[in-house]
């Protein structure tokens, strides 16, 4: 029984997450979400209490993918630590050419929810960019990059930034762009540290 519930939730926040990126939250109704899962309403509502938790649902569905995405992204790229930074702007950008890419899924939903900073959703958006901020800190301090904690929060402004233009655009060449200044101040940061170390 617990496994056909967890079937169902799943199903539920899989089409919910398919309509909210595709059309935004406010634009997507329950129902649609419903008829999307192929469920009732009745049964929707068993599952989640409200719109805004399977909207909070929805985001927590694609935190630790997305973080797993950057990292691997930035793990199989060959070369050092300001070329393997780039190699996520590079794949964004990739990713950013398909047709049914729409943005970060996480600031186009906190633009949504603007007016209600205490929405579960912010919360969660907000946590999700803090993890890449942090594990940037934590690789940049690992390689002994100068203010690692400062450089991951321009690279994570870099890549917010290079987000919301290129949905502005639909030019990838903004998010590539980013990636070349990304590469730079972690080129700089590294030359600083190896300058402090001799």
């Amino acid at each position: 029984m617990a496994k056909t519930e967890k079937s169902t939730r799943e199903t539920i926040v899989a089409a919910a997450a398919k309509l909210f990126y595709a059309e935004g939250i406010r634009a997507v109704s329950v129902d649609a979400v419903a008829e999307e899962a192929g469920v009732t309403k009745r049964t929707l509502y068993y599952h989640f209490e409200s719109k805004d938790e399977l909207i909070a649902a929805y985001l927590e569905g694609r935190d630790q993918p997305n973080l797993k995405l950057f990292q691997t992204w930035f793990g199989d790229a060959e070369g050092d630590l300001p070329v393997k930074v780039e190699a996520i702007f590079v794949a964004l950008a990739r990713a950013a050419r398909h047709p049914k890419w729409k943005g970060c899924g996480f600031l186009r939903t906190s633009a949504e929810l603007a007016k209600m900073p205490g929405h579960p959703a912010i919360r969660i958006g907000a946590a999700h960019k803090k993890k890449f901020e942090a594990w940037m800190a934590e690789t940049f301090a690992a390689a002994g990059a100068t203010e690692p904690a400062m450089l991951a929060r321009q690279i994570l402004l870099l890549l917010d930034g290079s987000f919301a233009v290129v949905l502005l655009h639909r030019d990838a060449g903004y998010m590539e762009a980013a990636g070349k200044a990304a590469a730079t101040l972690v080129q700089v940061a590294m030359a600083e540290a190896n300058t402090r170390a001799s």
